[in-house]
């Protein structure tokens, strides 16, 4: 994006259902890999600040988890985290997918916006997937539900709108000092965007339930003196003995698949060389014990 002095800032957050394209959208206009894609539900599990420069504003993205009915204490401290980011932002971006129909999800979410006293703007995503006529009823539909201040179709995917996004966001920028350092896209820590990263390959490699009661803990994170390498150790915690044993694979292939897929992402966000050691323990029930969520980082 482009840079300038900077002199203003705007704080956005972005909310959905799982799988609308939120994490996509930041990771396009930050220009990094700030937040894991994958095709499944459920993939952001914090809200991560995705931050950038347009113009003179710094932008500062708030990626939240898909908004969703929770099935266990994890589940609840993620709709936790949708619910706090719509407060004390200056506008807050509601993206749906090009259906002419408002779900459950997004009622809800409208009527927590409602409530909330901030500028609404509805982003529309994927248009690339259907013809351009069928957004006016879509848009019909949901004008009719909140007052949004603006209607923006896009393509997070192929970029499609991604400029009059901008444009708009940018509108609610405010006078004030950067917020963060040149250079920073995101508030995550290095070990937590690579812990983030292998649980990606997780959700990508795997099947079904298994990679939701996963997570991933870095137990060792060292420059090697003198050398461009970086020696990670990761343990990959589960709920169950079969689950275990499933990750690993037979004769190890299926960990040593995920760990070959994760290190190829985090040698390129790191710009270095990565040496990748990866483990896996068994954790029961571990979605459901607020000791072990703080362990793993899901703590307010």
């Amino acid at each position: 994006m482009n840079e300038g002095t900077i002199n203003k800032t705007a704080m956005i957050s972005i909310v959905g259902r799982p799988n609308v394209g939120k994490s996509t959208l930041t990771n396009v206009l930050t220009g990094d890999k700030v937040a894991i894609v994958t095709p499944k539900p459920q993939t952001t599990r914090n809200r991560i600040y995705g931050v950038f420069t347009h113009g003179q504003t710094q932008m500062v993205l708030m990626d939240t988890p898909g908004f969703h009915k929770a099935k266990t204490r994890l589940g609840d401290y993620m709709v936790g985290v949708v619910k706090e980011s719509v407060a004390d932002v200056d506008a807050v971006a509601l993206m749906v997918e090009p259906i002419d129909n408002i779900g459950t999800q997004e009622e809800m979410l409208i009527e927590h916006i409602s409530k909330s006293d901030v500028p609404a703007i509805l982003v529309i995503n994927k248009i690339d997937t259907i013809n351009v006529d069928l957004t006016l009823p879509i848009i019909e539909k949901y004008s009719q539900r909140l007052s949004f201040e603006a209607i923006v179709p896009i393509s997070a995917r192929k970029g499609n709108g991604i400029n009059e996004l901008l444009e708009v966001l940018c509108k609610y920028a405010k006078e004030g000092p950067q917020l963060f350092p040149d250079g920073m896209t995101t508030d995550q820590p290095e070990k937590q965007i690579i812990a983030e990263i292998i649980r990606e390959k997780l959700l990508i490699c795997m099947d079904r339930e298994i990679p939701h009661g996963t997570a991933v803990e870095i137990t060792k994170f060292t420059e090697r003196e003198g050398e461009d390498i970086i020696d990670v150790d990761a343990t990959i915690c589960c709920e169950k003995q079969s689950h275990k044993g499933m990750i690993i694979g037979r004769n190890g292939a299926m960990l040593k698949r995920i760990g070959q897929m994760a290190r190829e992402d985090i040698e390129r966000f790191m710009g270095v060389k990565v040496f990748l050691q990866t483990w896996v323990k068994v954790k029961e029930n571990w979605r459901d014990s607020q000791m072990l969520m703080r362990n793993f980082g899901y703590t307010k």
